[in-house]
């Protein structure tokens, strides 16, 4: 088993391949949810070592600023990308995540497909294109998560 994080920028599709890959059996954490971003827009990062310490099989996802500090705890980087079109068409309908749903905020997520993933892409161990279908993505991952 390997220590995998999924990132990239919003409506990538990070959630739904955990998701996916939750219902496969994988234990999985999307820290979007249940407190695991701090007010400043990071990891909390006492809690992310905690979790990393005690599990050697998880698959993580998020795109924060101190993620970086953890690349070193993980076997994968994954990013997830899609052209900026796509990703606005997606955050526009979907009704897991209210991000997205405003003009100020569609036009955050371009800013941040231009200063932001680059720099995911240079910590990245692996790129994936987020439009193919999610169990293609949920295989690759599958794949390295064998692999170990």
């Amino acid at each position: 088993m390997a220590r995998v994080l999924v990132t990239g920028m919003s409506g990538a599709g990070k959630t739904t391949v955990l998701d996916e890959l939750r219902r496969r059996g994988h234990l999985t954490i999307d820290t979007d949810y249940d407190g695991w971003v701090l007010r400043d827009g990071t990891w909390d990062e006492p809690r992310m070592d905690e979790l990393l310490t005690q599990h050697a099989d998880i698959v993580i996802s998020g795109a924060v600023e101190n993620q970086g500090r953890f690349y070193d705890r993980f076997e994968h980087v994954i990013l997830l990308s899609a052209p900026l079109e796509t990703l606005i068409e997606r955050v526009s309908r979907r009704t897991n995540n209210p991000y997205g749903k405003t003009v100020e905020q569609r036009a955050e997520i371009a800013q941040y497909v231009e200063t932001v993933e680059p720099v995911l892409r240079r910590g990245a161990t692996l790129k994936l294109d987020g439009r193919r279908p999610i169990s293609d993505l949920a295989d690759a991952i599958e794949s390295l998560i064998a692999a170990r």
